[in-house]
């Protein structure tokens, strides 16, 4: 291919929601144009009409910018290879098209549906396992051409073969006589992938194809396109699969293979694409990596063969050490991401600055922004959201004096600080000649409503000194309430 500065591209296509195996495409692209200061373009593959939707296009967007996977070229961007959405192109296609017809190399086939069906059910018939391939009816077809719609079928060579060296799987042969005529151009003027992508990957000049292994069947018919049409043949790189745990290929059915839900679930976005850029790469033992990492180490030499099975479990643990890390995950970029959950539990407006100082207390607990949103949310309120079995295990009335206890020594401290607190507390303690066991439970529960938390005097000092008091108060009515003694 030419020299100078890869460009690489993704091709997605808006018929639904934007798919993890997309995504690890999408990734290895965009890395290998960051490592070599290339161009990374968003095509967008639209001419399934009847399923592609401007709404899903804003959705591969949407989560395409959320995992920082930002292109440089394609819809809402700049660009001098334009347009990105292939019904937009489809002049372009036309004239190419008409170069392979002149040129010999595409010819226009009128033969209708059910001529071929019908050709395909008797050689079903003769041979149920045989595989129907076009005989070529109008390949040589002369005269006057019917009054009827054609499609546009490629004239592909019966001999001799295509050669090209895979930067993942090697050199790659594959004999001209498996091929057959396919179909370039439908009889609506749409063209179907093949031609679509090669047109596309020629007019914006793609200097490497990199996809799916899937795609190792659509690269010869797609090089015999580029040669026929004189054009530079591009390098490909082709990525094993990715599979479901019972090696079928991963869908729906085998959970959340959307990157929306993901983002819904308050997954780490940097921790998604490092789970899905060991699908088919390595750096030695290297599990953990920033997105600096990446763009420094990646490299088609260190690209697998192999494929690998979806495991939702290694994602979460991988996600949760971006989360623990404040050199993975900036307290910025924490925030950002857990302001939104917690305005989702009906707590808009919070200060900032006082989630940042709690940050300390929940990396080490909170799986996923929406974990973090969860242990944050009793310091927000004035009353927390109680949990009924904790209350009517620790909220009990022979708990009640203890908790009076509490409230007056905390009622009379001014120094609310963890060390503090933690010091009188166990003056009470032994003045009243109990164990922390006796106490903390209950304590804990009055101010949080619930019987995991940090450090208490951690989360004592940080709810601080008013609504601590409420809390108790709050607390020792619920068991005055529950005893018959309100």
């Amino acid at each position: 291919m030419s020299q100078g500065k890869p460009r690489v591209r993704f091709a997605p296509s808006p018929t639904g929601y934007l798919h993890i195996g997309g995504v690890r495409t999408a990734l290895f692209n965009w890395l290998w144009a960051r490592k070599t200061g290339g161009t990374f373009v968003l095509r967008i593959e639209d001419t399934d009409q009847e399923r592609s939707t401007p709404e899903n296009e804003a959705i591969i967007l949407r989560e395409l910018r959320w995992l920082g996977l930002g292109w440089d070229e394609g819809p809402e961007a700049s660009g001098d290879h334009g347009p990105y959405r292939q019904m937009e192109r489809l002049p372009i296609y036309q004239e190419h098209v008409e170069k392979l017809i002149a040129a010999g190399a595409a010819y226009r086939c009128y033969c209708t549906k059910e001529e071929l069906d019908a050709q395909r059910e008797a050689l079903k018939a003769r041979d149920p396992k045989a595989q129907f391939r076009y005989p070529g009816t109008c390949r040589e077809r002369t005269g006057p051409a019917p009054d009827r719609p054609f499609v546009i079928r490629f004239r592909a060579p019966s001999s001799g073969s295509v050669t090209y060296k895979d930067l993942v799987f090697g050199e790659v042969v594959t004999p001209n006589n498996t091929q057959q005529d396919a179909v370039l151009v439908r009889a609506d003027g749409v063209p179907l992938y093949n031609l679509g992508a090669v047109v596309d990957d020629i007019t914006m000049g793609i200097t490497l194809v990199a996809r799916g292994r899937d795609h190792m069947i659509n690269t010869p018919p797609q090089i015999l396109l580029y040669q026929a049409l004189g054009a530079p043949v591009p390098q490909f790189a082709h990525l094993p699969m990715m599979l479901a745990p019972d090696g079928q290929k991963l869908s729906k059915r085998h959970g959340a293979v959307s990157v929306g839900e993901y983002r819904e679930r308050g997954i780490s976005p940097m921790g998604l694409l490092n789970y899905l850029v060991r699908f088919g790469w390595s750096y030695g033992d290297e599990e953990i990596f920033s997105m600096q990492d990446l763009v420094q180490k990646f490299g088609w030499e260190n690209c697998s063969k192999a494929d690998g099975k979806f495991d939702a479990k290694k994602l979460a643990a991988i996600a949760f050490e971006h989360l623990k890390s404040p050199a993975l995950t900036p307290d910025d970029a924490y925030l950002d991401s857990t302001l939104p959950f917690l305005e989702k539990r009906g707590l808009s407006g919070v200060d900032r600055e006082k989630v940042r100082a709690l940050l300390p207390l929940i990396r080490e607990r909170a799986q996923t922004f929406a974990d973090a949103a969860d242990a944050l949310d009793y310091f927000f309120r004035d009353l927390p959201t109680y949990d009924e079995k904790a209350v009517k295990k620790f909220l009990v009335a022979d708990k009640a004096p203890h908790l009076r206890a509490v409230r007056d020594l905390f009622a009379s401290i001014d120094d609310f600080s963890t060390k503090n607190l933690e010091a009188r507390f166990g003056e009470l303690l032994t003045e009243k000649k109990l164990e922390i066991k006796d106490v903390a439970q209950p304590v804990r529960v009055a101010i949080s409503g619930r019987t995991a938390t940090p450090g208490l005097f951690d989360v004592l000092s940080l709810v601080g000194k008013p609504r601590v008091l409420a809390r108790l108060d709050h607390a020792l009515g619920l068991i005055a309430a529950a005893t018959g003694n309100g």
